[in-house]
């Protein structure tokens, strides 16, 4: 599911401002960026996010701000700076300048001075760290929940379509041996213009093999027990994408299976239309966790 939610949290001189982007995705993948020194809060980060999403691609962006003093000391190489020097009083003798060497001389050069390695508490920043994605998570499920639930009416509604689909086509597939019977008699009658007599009992017999061949009761049965535990499964609380993935396939393959097996056109043209919806089902289901 695709949310976007930011937060930000201050304690004391420490601030952390996270920003969470959720995409689709068939896999759980948490994408972490952290500012420069708080990497080994990375995979505590990563915990914290996987109790709150199962599904999806989640990049995290933080940036934390320490305004301790600690944090502003700098480190000077005097030996660098002691060479530089040297180096600018042997320039001003050889050539005769008679300029003076200022600190600005020495300051602007790269190395010389350094911002120290401030020995970080990273139990402190985990802390606010910690508060600050929390804030940011709850909003970011709220949003995902938001469109979990415009994404089940959707299904909802397809679902009761299939449904109908269903009925139609179990109203269709009643009498089928009689329809066999039929039109087998019709067949033996052009092919041999009445000219042989027709045994009802042989005739029978063969449109009840070929009923039989083309019963589709089971695959209607199935289909209507998975469509019913594709709704147990998006009402439950637990994490519903994969396993409806699964029964989205099993609802397809017993809709080809009906598509094979009938010789009745109404009936197969029906179950292009329920095909069509499963295919958007699918496309939907991508979309949650």
């Amino acid at each position: 599911m695709t949310a976007f939610a930011r937060a930000e949290k201050t304690a004391g001189q420490l601030t952390v401002a996270a920003e969470i982007r959720s995409y689709n995705s068939k896999f759980i993948d948490i994408v972490p960026r952290l500012s420069h020194g708080y990497q080994d809060l990375e995979e505590k980060i990563k915990g914290l996010i996987a109790q709150s999403v199962a599904r999806g691609r989640i990049e995290i962006k933080i940036q934390i701000i320490n305004e301790s003093q600690e944090t502003c000391a700098f480190d000077i190489n005097t030996s660098k700076a002691q060479a530089y020097y040297e180096a600018l009083v042997r320039l001003k003798n050889q050539f005769n300048i008679n300029a003076g060497i200022s600190l600005d001389n020495l300051a602007n050069i790269s190395g010389i001075i350094t911002p120290a390695e401030a020995k970080k508490d990273m139990e402190a920043c985990w802390s606010v760290t910690r508060e600050c994605l929390n804030d940011a998570l709850e909003d970011l499920v709220s949003m995902r929940r938001k469109e979990g639930e415009f994404i089940a009416k959707d299904i909802t509604v397809r679902l009761e379509y299939i449904e109908k689909c269903l009925d139609h086509i179990r109203k269709e597939s009643v009498d089928v041996l009689k329809h066999y019977q039929e039109r087998l008699k019709e067949r033996i009658v052009a092919l041999t213009q009445g000219l042989v007599e027709i045994d009802p009992a042989r005739v029978a017999q063969e449109a009840a093999f070929i009923a039989d061949r083309s019963d589709i009761s089971e695959e209607i049965v199935r289909a209507q027990s998975h469509i019913k535990h594709f709704r147990e499964i998006m009402d439950a609380a637990a994490p519903a994408g994969r396993k409806l993935n699964f029964l989205l396939q099993e609802l397809n393959r017993e809709f080809n299976t009906m598509g094979a097996k009938t010789e009745n056109i109404d009936v197969s043209h029906v179950i292009v239309e329920i095909k069509a919806e499963l295919e958007k089902i699918r496309e939907q289901i991508q979309n949650i966790e």
